[in-house]
């Protein structure tokens, strides 16, 4: 698509919103999404098959996208009875007797979605059925890799029933996405991908323009010397390799008290060269390809650099072939490697050692962007303390960083992001509060049909 059918479907979106009075009230939003959450759901198998062969994901874990994609609709649609607005006290004051005053949820406008690749169905849900929950017109545009998924997905949207002008997917190339996002008539963007790009786009937003932004982390896991041995590393092999690591909180830096590090390691290495890294269709499959050649290339060369400056591969290390990383942990990298300071998302962890749990908040603080932490211990106080001291929009206690539900709130501080996602906070984020105030002078005729509200 060009400039001329984006900017085709924004107008439409527009006016669709301008439209007050045509807005699709909700009892029928609901219908809408019950309606699409049960076509997805007799789809489950077709969609998984399409995330494995279009993203890679493993077949195991494609299901289990597909299967959250359904609760995430379900969730918007329980959410609708909740937003509401609030009756505001006018009599505090002199200046406000007589007076009554109450405010509505009203939609922002028109939302345009950029998505990420890594999970190609339910982040689409994520970002596109909020706004239909909440009545805003929506233009989505998928990751160029993973583009069949959503529009698989907006094909089930006009089939639930919602009108074509209300939901589209725009399939453009990234000039043509820039025009788009800072276009006036946007009212919301939303951004799941890469924190450079969506620092740059928010920064040419036009003014008015809201903004969600999704970005990754470095994430930390911090394993103290009393935590559940067996249970932590079953946990953080899941956390790191879920994906092959293509996730915006995988567990990427692991702290271990030098104590029970041997140990740790041991055990660690053990579970993670049991995993099958191959063909993401089959089932035995726990780690699948990267999305591209040229990012097998770039884990590689990181970790080559990392292995050059004293790294040690304690598994892996190596290509399986041209889109297959081996599952690999290498033992103290430098702190000022790219493995230890930027975002791998590729399946590979770090382990450190440290003497003083100070140390580890330290390193673990030590970087620009912050999203989702986790501790592993036995004494709740020991966790409570390092929980309330690492820089964090989540702390995982005795779970891997990776965790998450699909009506938690999810967001990245500092450079991580901006505003918070997670089905309900995001459907918040996609409504503004109008007041109404009415004067004692207001006619009396009118004043009983305040009872509606």
């Amino acid at each position: 698509m060009n400039w001329a059918d984006a900017d085709r479907m924004l107008d439409r979106a527009a006016r669709a919103h301008k439209n007050a009075s045509g807005r699709l009230p909700a009892h029928r939003r609901v219908e809408i999404l019950r309606k699409l959450a049960a076509l997805l759901r007799d789809r489950i198998e077709t969609f998984a098959v399409l995330i494995a062969r279009e993203g890679g994901k493993p077949i195991r874990d494609a299901r289990i996208e597909a299967e959250r994609a359904v609760t995430g609709i379900e969730l918007a649609a329980d959410h609708i009875s909740h937003i509401q607005g609030r009756e505001i006290p006018m009599d505090l004051s002199r200046a406000g007797e007589g007076r009554l005053a109450f405010t509505r949820r009203e939609p922002i406008g028109p939302v345009v979605a950029i998505s990420a690749f890594n999970h190609p169905l339910n982040l689409i849900v994520h970002q596109v059925v909020p706004a239909i929950a909440v009545g805003c017109p929506v233009i989505v545009k998928p990751a160029e890799t993973t583009p069949l998924c959503c529009k698989r997905f907006v094909e089930l949207v006009h089939e639930a029933g919602l009108p074509e002008e209300l939901c589209q997917m725009c399939l453009c190339d990234n000039a043509t996405a820039e025009q788009l996002v800072t276009d006036a008539r946007v009212s919301l963007f939303s951004f799941i991908g890469s924190a450079r790009i969506g620092w740059y786009l928010r920064s040419r937003l036009a003014p008015g323009t809201r903004c969600v932004l999704e970005h990754g982390g470095v994430a930390p896991a911090i394993i103290c010397h009393d935590a559940n041995m067996e249970s932590t590393v079953r946990s953080l092999v899941k956390g790191g390799y879920y994906h092959a690591g293509q996730v915006c909180v995988s567990v990427q830096r692991i702290f271990v008290d030098n104590r029970i590090k041997s140990e740790f390691l041991d055990l660690y290495a053990a579970r993670t060269a049991q995993l099958v890294a191959g063909n993401p269709i089959e089932e035995e499959t726990d780690v699948g390809p990267l999305i591209l050649p040229r990012e097998v290339e770039r884990v590689s060369s990181w970790v080559e650099e990392s292995i050059s400056d004293g790294a040690r591969v304690v598994t892996g290390g190596e290509k399986v072939n041209d889109r297959v990383y081996a599952p690999t942990i290498l033992l103290d990298p430098p702190v000022n490697a790219l493995v230890s300071t930027q975002e791998i998302f590729g399946p590979v962890t770090c382990i450190y050692g440290f003497d003083h749990e100070e140390q580890a908040v330290l390193q673990s603080n030590a970087l620009p962007v912050a999203f989702q932490s986790a501790v592993f211990t036995r004494d709740l106080d020991r966790a409570l303390g390092l929980s309330s001291q690492l820089e964090a929009s989540a702390v995982m206690i005795n779970d891997h960083t990776a965790f998450r539900t699909d009506w938690m709130p999810f967001a990245g501080l500092g450079v991580s992001g901006l505003g918070v996602g997670g089905m309900s906070h995001t459907m918040e984020e996609m409504t503004h509060e109008k007041m109404t105030v009415i004067h004692s002078q207001t006619p009396h005729s009118i004043l009983p049909q305040m009872e509606r509200f």
